[in-house]
């Protein structure tokens, strides 16, 4: 109270706050603020899921090196969701098996995820009817799969109450989905597939092809006697040598940087 009262004698008068209640104030929003970093990085290590760590979610299996990060988003069905080893689920994602949850789906998995499945923070996999996985395959931020979606044959009724229709979902190994991708019902994606960012997938897709747009068309297919068609814009990256440090790859980082700028560092001149 008595800090308060000086601040307000001051403030009236027009007169500096003395600097000692400065410093306390700002020392006090220090430690506060470290406080709060400290206690969320706590619970996200304690939050997380993993085969050892389960918490309250009873999946129907969680392979060795799986991890949900914490806060996880919506999940449901567990029973009949299959996670596969080195999966990393990261914040917010939604994981539903079934319409809602305490169904009885039957015997069988309805969500499968393969082995080394990435999915982006704020991403959506929504299985009422089977939705498959491949391994390794990656998902950017806000990618948006579904085995369901409304029906409108009714035009006297509201969409959201019409019987949904549903249809199984399979994608293969090694495909990546960018940010903000929507799989419809029915898609079956090949391997290897490049989902572009915001692209709207129905129907199959050859395996090696990019497809991008809303409905996505294939923009470019691999094929083995032709390679890449349209050819590729830019060069293959070059993988990283055996043996190669840290040091030595920043190294080569500057070199490169100074090169393309046409001087070099007096040190290299």
């Amino acid at each position: 109270m008595q800090i308060t009262a000086r601040f307000r004698r001051a403030a009236r008068y027009g007169c500096p706050v003395p600097k000692n209640q400065n410093t306390f104030s700002s020392l006090r929003r220090r430690v506060a603020n470290r406080a709060v970093h400290a206690g969320w990085r706590w619970m996200q290590r304690a939050g997380a899921v993993t085969a050892e760590t389960p918490g309250r979610l009873r999946f129907g299996a969680i392979g060795h090196g799986t991890r949900l990060a914490f806060p996880q988003g919506t999940v449901f069905g567990e029973r009949w969701i299959r996670l596969g080893e080195h999966c990393i689920i990261a914040e917010q994602v939604t994981l539903t098996a079934g319409m809602m949850p305490d169904l009885d789906l039957g015997p069988d998995p309805v969500l499968v995820l393969g082995n080394g499945v990435v999915l982006g923070r704020g991403s959506h996999v929504i299985a009422d009817t089977r939705i498959s996985i491949g391994d390794d395959t990656f998902c950017g931020p806000g990618v948006y799969i579904t085995s369901t979606n409304h029906s409108y044959d009714d035009p006297n009724e509201p969409v959201g109450r019409q019987w949904p229709r549903s249809s199984p979902v399979e994608i293969g190994p090694g495909c990546w989905l960018g940010t903000g991708a929507v799989i419809l019902p029915g898609a079956r994606l090949g391997r290897n597939v490049v989902v572009a960012a915001g692209a709207v997938v129905r129907g199959e897709v050859p395996d090696h092809a990019v497809v991008a747009g809303a409905p996505a068309r294939i923009v470019r297919r691999w094929e083995p006697e032709t390679g890449w068609q349209p050819p590729l814009r830019t060069p293959a990256p070059v993988p990283i040598a055996d043996g190669i440090t840290p040091e030595q790859l920043r190294g080569l980082a500057a070199l490169a940087a100074e090169e393309e700028t046409g001087r070099l560092s007096p040190e290299r001149a």
